[in-house]
């Protein structure tokens, strides 16, 4: 059974919000310290920026895909082809967070590492968005 927080449109849109604008705040912060040319804190802030999609987005994730999923799909048979969807969206930003760690161990934080980063807020985002839309507004249940 999931907490009631994930049923709720509000509190789940603020969990949505949250995350976002912290992984917002990671990646601006790796940018300007890359601009300021502090390279080696540009890279432990990006080592922190991946942590934080893994402990804060990718653990929120699952415990949707564990629990919150399976009851609405369980509660509204209809809703099973919008929640294989946002499984596949949490496919993705795994996916993503997978390429960044190897890219940054490979060659270190370069211009298409930050193009992931900004991928994986791109997908949250619209995500997030559809999630909502699709699991929690009224109209669709």
């Amino acid at each position: 059974m999931t907490g009631p927080s994930l049923r709720q449109l509000h509190a789940h849109h603020a969990i949505h919000q949250g995350g976002l604008s912290g992984a917002v705040a990671k990646t601006e912060e790796v940018e300007k310290l890359l601009e300021l040319h502090e390279l080696e804190i540009a890279r432990q802030a990006a080592d922190h920026l991946v942590e934080y999609w893994e402990t804060r987005i990718l653990s929120h994730a699952e415990a949707e895909e564990e629990g919150f999923y399976p009851e609405m799909a369980a509660n509204h048979p209809g809703l099973q082809d919008a929640v294989t969807k946002l499984t596949r969206d949490h496919e993705l930003l795994r996916t993503i967070v997978t390429d960044i760690k190897s890219m940054l161990s490979e060659d270190g934080l370069t211009p298409e590492v930050l193009q992931q980063f900004h991928a994986l807020l791109v997908v949250n985002a619209i995500h997030s968005r559809d999630e909502e839309r699709l699991l929690l507004e009224e109209p669709s249940l």
